[in-house]
């Protein structure tokens, strides 16, 4: 099996509650692939580089799996129906890292 790194920028208009939910179904469903989903990380309502569907914000996730690409090839088709999903993007990767990625790191060094 391969590892991924899957961020997933979901709509602004949804709480953050509902995008916490929506990633537990998308771990579920990976789940039932044959696939883990090994850390999740909410990086929250962030602005984006350029306007989406006329959206300037969107809330960003990213999730760290460990699955076949035949799960993979299914979520990303999943979220291409999804209408809450604006862009999404996967990465396979060597490893996964036990650090927090660069965006929360970087959000916790301005609160200290």
């Amino acid at each position: 099996m391969a590892l991924y790194e899957h961020v997933v920028i979901t709509r602004p208009d949804i709480s953050p509650a509902q995008v916490d939910t929506f990633i537990e179904e998308l771990s579920g469903f990976l789940k039932e692939k044959g696939a883990t989903v090994g850390r999740t990380e909410y990086w929250g309502l962030r602005n984006l580089a350029y306007p989406i569907k006329k959206q300037r914000k969107a809330h960003y996730s990213l999730l760290n799996i460990d699955g076949p690409a035949v799960a993979i090839h299914e979520l990303e088709r999943r979220l291409r129906i999804s209408d809450d999903v604006m862009r999404y993007m996967t990465i396979r990767v060597e490893s996964h890292s036990d650090e927090p990625s660069a965006v929360l790191s970087r959000k916790e060094r301005r609160r200290d």
